[in-house]
This record gives structure tokens, sequence and C-alpha cells, in this order.
């Protein structure tokens, strides 16, 4: 019997019709005021609770680990079989091309680091300022056009084909390729980018394109040939898999033809030393060489047992169960005047369960620290390493955050940070609503307890 076989019979089924099993939905925290309460987890946009299957499914094959690509026993060609295996259960997940190769990385950030290392040279790289920090910041070797934030999606339309029609106009065409680096999804507003539009402006002006879908794998499906991307990036930690591994996947020649993001063994064919005292290496041209070191075969079994059990859920039915979710927090926010929620692309646009909003005269760690520590209930506040975007949702300049006790914005001032309530598949409706009514609640009466700042954080007063 095979290792993935084992791990399927293990796994819990899923009841679709709510919310998918995942690790942690029973954990009770202690409140301030007394008593503990269930743990609502609603900051999935930064790190996603591991799913009951993906959790199953790891621990059935944890007795079978072994060494991948290195050994001749038995438990060493188990795992490399199963390493090899959650490659074409990715690759199949994501929609490849024929041709196409999947590397197992780190994360996202790590993902697009490592094409980012693999530009040819003299390569020009267009990125939105709204993208999150790890589609932002890896490109500091290429020539970078930022380009500002659109307020519809036909405008990132339209503010693309601008800059690459000028980048043709000028002739910068001539002196190297160009690649565009998208989100398919925000990771402070939720809302969905036009991804098949922007890549077909891209391909019609020469250039290749890139999404980031950390935030669009775990709501929606990813396909790279429906949307005609050139790669795609994602991590497991958001896709209900938090094992330390990420995907880049998409076009071969770039990555066969750059240096190894990695220098060591499995992404060398041959070494050996020459006469004069050096060392001639011959890498690999597969994923191997991009993949030195021992392969974390656990997170890449865990993100193809994460791609299993999403697609075997369905996505029709995450989607619908996702936007009732959404559709619940927005109505709730809208009836709390001092709450305002932020938008590129305004109310109407497809979102991902992804929401930004700031209370009028609430300090933004404060009111987190006190839906902690007062309701059980776990949410993000800062600008969520997507500091360009954030500020300019807010329109504030960056600035020393305030004392957590003290309002970071009168009434009518401009907010300095945000507050980010995220879900997904495995939120249950009671984490929402209890959300929703402790917002009310805060708004209204106040928070019941002191808090302090300590370390940069808002923490309760002892």
């Amino acid at each position: 019997m095979s290792v993935s076989t084992v791990a399927v019979d293990q796994a819990v089924c899923c009841d679709i019709s709510g919310p998918l099993p995942v690790l942690g939905r029973d954990v009770t925290v202690p409140l301030v005021t007394g008593g503990e309460v269930t743990y609502a987890a609603l900051d999935y946009a930064a790190s996603a609770p591991a799913l009951q299957r993906v959790w199953d499914d790891v621990a059935a094959y944890a007795p079978y680990y072994g060494s991948v690509h290195r050994g001749a026993g038995y438990l060493s060609q188990l795992s490399t079989d199963l390493f090899e295996n959650a490659r074409r259960t990715v690759t199949e997940f994501l929609d490849c091309r024929a041709d196409d190769q999947l590397i197992f990385t780190r994360s996202t950030t790590d993902s697009l680091n490592l094409l980012a290392a693999a530009l040819p040279d003299g390569c020009q790289v267009f990125v939105f300022e709204t993208e999150h920090h790890a589609s932002l910041l890896p490109w500091r070797d290429a020539q970078v056009t930022y380009l500002d934030a659109p307020r519809t999606p036909r405008q990132a339309v339209a503010t693309l084909e601008e800059a690459l029609a000028a980048r043709t106009a000028s002739g910068q065409e001539g002196q190297g390729p160009a690649l565009v680096c998208v989100t398919g999804a925000s990771n402070v507003t939720g809302e969905l980018w036009p991804v098949r539009e922007l890549a077909a402006v891209a391909h019609a002006h020469g250039a290749r394109i890139v999404l980031d879908a950390a935030q669009l794998a775990p709501h929606h499906p990813v396909s790279v040939q429906d949307l005609d991307v050139d790669w795609v990036a994602f991590s497991g930690h958001k896709l209900y898999a938090p094992f330390g591994s990420g995907v880049l996947a998409g076009r071969a020649d770039w990555l066969r033809a750059a240096d190894p993001y990695l220098a060591g063994g499995g992404a060398s064919r041959k070494v050996a030393r020459r006469t004069d005292g050096g060392v001639d290496v011959e890498w690999h041209d597969t994923a191997a060489r991009h993949e030195a070191g021992s392969p974390n075969v656990i997170g890449a079994y865990s993100i193809a047992a994460a791609c299993n059990a999403l697609t075997e859920a369905g996505f029709d039915t995450l989607v619908a169960r996702e936007q009732h979710l959404i559709d619940t927090v927005r109505a709730g926010l809208a009836e709390v005047p001092e709450v305002r929620v932020l938008s590129l692309f305004g109310d109407d646009a497809p979102r991902v369960g992804v929401i930004s909003f700031v209370v009028e005269g609430w300090n933004s760690s404060h009111f987190a620290a006190a839906l902690s520590a007062e309701y059980g209930i776990g949410v993000r506040d800062g600008l969520f390493c997507a500091h360009p975007l954030v500020r300019t949702l807010l329109g504030s300049d960056p600035q020393t955050q305030g004392e957590c006790g003290a309002p970071e914005a009168a009434p009518g001032e401009k907010s300095l940070n945000a507050i980010r309530v995220s879900f997904g598949a495995g939120t249950p409706d009671e984490h929402v609503e209890r959300f929703v009514g402790a917002v009310k609640e805060l708004v209204r009466d106040g928070a019941r307890w002191q808090y302090r700042t300590e370390d940069g954080r808002c923490v309760p007063a002892v």
C-alpha cells in the first residue's frame, strides 16, 4: 500500500455545506473580563489554519519519512515518490502548461525572489504600488517601474497599457525583456484584480507576467492556462497547509538559463575538480536546479493534500459560502457609522474574504487588542506588509504609531493604520457574527479594560 493511499484512507471526510474542519476550531482562550471562549481565528490572510484533512494526511505519512532523491532504501524511495507526486498534484491544481516547471520554495516571498534572481539581463519590471511587499521589493537588481494605484480594474489595465506602450515608443523594448508582477486578490482589500486582461496587455507588448496568488489560490481556482500568466506563486501557509512550503510554477526557459537560486547538493548533476584547483559544475535543468538541499517533503505533501481537499470540496461551494460570510461582515460594518471600509475599486467589486477598515476615534492597535482580549477574536492591525497601498487608502503619510491607550486619530483626522479581518473555508458563521457584534459593542460602549503599549504592541494592562 502506498503512502498516499494510507493518508487518503485516514483523512477526515468533510461536510462541505458548512466550514471545512480545521485545526484549532475548538481551542478556547481566556478573556481579561473573566471566563473563556472558543477562539475566533479571523486572520486567514496572514496564515490560515491547517485543514484537518491536511493534518491527517501528513500524520499518516510521518512514520514513513525519509530522504528525498538521495537514498536506495524503501522509505527514501517512498518519500521521493511522494514528493514528485505532490509536484504533479499541484501542477494539475494550477492547470499548468505541459512544459511548465513547478518549483517548491519556502513561500510566495521566496518564490518571487527566486524569479527575480532568474531575470535575464536588462529586464524591466512593472509593478503596481498596491502590491504586497513580497511582490513589490524583490526586483532590486532590475530596472523597476512602479505604477500608481488604480481606482478601477479598467484603470489598472489602462495604466499598464500606457506604461508598456511608452516603453515601446522609447525604444526600451529592444534593450531587454519585460516582466509585469500583479496580485490576484489584494491582501488589504480582498478585491480581485483583472489578471486575464492584464496578461493580455503584457503579452501584446512582448512582456511576461507573474501572478502573486497568495490571497487568490485559497479562495478561487487558479488556472495558469485560462489566466494566460507566465508564472504563478503562492504559499502553503495561506492554503491551509502551514508546513513551510511554497510554489513557483510557470515557464521553464528563464529558470533553466539562470544560475541556481541556491548552490548545493540536489541542484548539481556533476561536480569535478579542475587541474587548476577550481571546480567545474554541471547543474540540473529541471526544477531540481533551484531546489538545492534536502527538500521539505512534508511541506510539499501538505500543499498537495490541501489542493486535493479544496478540489474535492468544490470551489463553487466554497466561493458561495465565503460570499455569504463576506456579505455578513460588510452588512454589519455598514451599520456602524464610525467604521470606514477600505477599497480601491468600490463597494461592488468582487472580492475574497479579506476586509480592512478603520474606526473613527480609535487607535487600530487598541481596537484589535480589545477584540482579542475581551471577545477572543483574532484579527490583524497595521499596514499589512503593503505600506504604500494602505497609506494611499488612508490618505496618510508615514508616521510613528501613537500610544494604544489614546485614539490614533481624533474624529475627522486621518488614521495611521488599519484593522483587517479575514476568513475562509474553515470559518464558522458564529465567528463572523461574533466579530460584527463585538465591533458594534466596542464602538458603542468602549473597551472594558485598560491597555498599554509594550514592545510596540497594544496589550491589556495587568
